[in-house]
């Protein structure tokens, strides 16, 4: 899936982009996971059952050096290290930084 596409149900939005394609420092909240048309996977469901419901914060903190591959997020008060391929499903809002 392209990390520029958003999923069906979900306006098209220049700020709503998959996780696996951010890098560390980006933040921002949960849009969604999966698509609204098709079933769950047990993967989704398992991402869901970790804490990426929408309107939850997130924070990717680092990743794994030269394949960027896994990645550390913080969602919410907990942090976990996922693989790319398994974030491609979670979209999310990135944070604008606040006008001085």
């Amino acid at each position: 899936m392209d990390a520029a596409a958003a999923p069906a149900g979900i306006a098209l939005n220049p700020g709503y982009v998959s996780l696996s394609a951010l890098s560390p420092g980006s933040s921002g909240l949960v849009v969604g996971v999966g698509t609204p048309a098709a079933s769950m996977s047990p993967l989704e469901r398992r991402l869901l059952e970790l804490g990426f419901i929408s309107g939850e914060q997130f924070e990717i903190i680092a990743e794994a050096r030269p394949g960027r591959d896994p990645f550390v997020v913080r969602i919410g008060h907990t942090t976990l290290a996922l693989r790319r391929r398994e974030a491609e499903s979670i979209w999310v809002e990135l944070s604008r930084p606040e006008a001085a």
